[in-house]
């Protein structure tokens, strides 16, 4: 973890807009916090993003020392994600600051997710349809799908008649593609690491 300095803060990047080595501000007054019988001390600052604008706030035990506490923290994809869904998912929560790029790369890491089930034939909404009927997603899952964009072709075509995709699209499709990841991978992958511990025990 960095260090709480008291004009900037050193962020490899913004956990807001994702913008590698983003210039964060100190903006507030320190303030200072302890519990109902005064310990647990800390030293909290105000951090805006000169691109974004969004506010980090950060604490420590003291000035100058290494940071414990961050909000928001960032994003973090799971290693239980398949390598090739991971390193497109990866890709496209560090191009949030370029919203067309960041829905292709998340169209990509569910092509990646639903390749590595086995659902390789038809368009990607096609698949995801199969995936639904198949039950290895949710029909809310499905119908999330069709909500957020991921229609990646009309940006690599440059299809003059599709809209760019924005900002809160691409947090959209990121918002999607990780909620997939974790319902896909994540959670059965914790599921045999509880029955294998479970089964250790006894």
């Amino acid at each position: 973890m960095p260090k709480l300095f008291s004009t900037q803060l050193t962020l490899d990047r913004c956990p807001h807009c994702n913008v590698d080595m983003p210039t964060l501000n100190w903006i507030s007054a320190q303030i200072e916090t302890t519990d109902y019988a005064g310990a647990n001390k800390r030293f909290w600052r105000f951090y805006r993003c000169v691109r974004c604008g969004g506010v980090i706030t950060a604490s420590a035990k003291a000035v100058d020392q290494e940071i414990l506490e961050l909000f928001p923290s960032g994003i973090t994809t799971d290693s239980n994600i398949p390598q090739r869904a991971k390193a497109f998912l990866d890709q496209a929560i560090n191009s949030l600051n370029s919203p067309a790029g960041a829905v292709m790369l998340a169209a990509s890491a569910v092509d990646a997710m639903l390749k590595a089930k086995s659902y390789r034939e038809g368009s990607l909404y096609a698949r995801i349809d199969k995936a639904v009927q198949d039950h290895v997603i949710t029909s809310e899952m499905g119908k999330w799908a069709h909500d957020v964009r991921l229609d990646a072709n009309d940006q690599r075509h440059a299809d003059e008649d599709a809209p760019l995709p924005t900002s809160d699209d691409a947090r959209r499709a990121i918002d999607f593609v990780l909620a997939l990841g974790q319902f896909m991978f994540v959670l059965p992958a914790k599921v045999q690491k509880g029955i294998a511990d479970a089964q250790q025990k006894r």
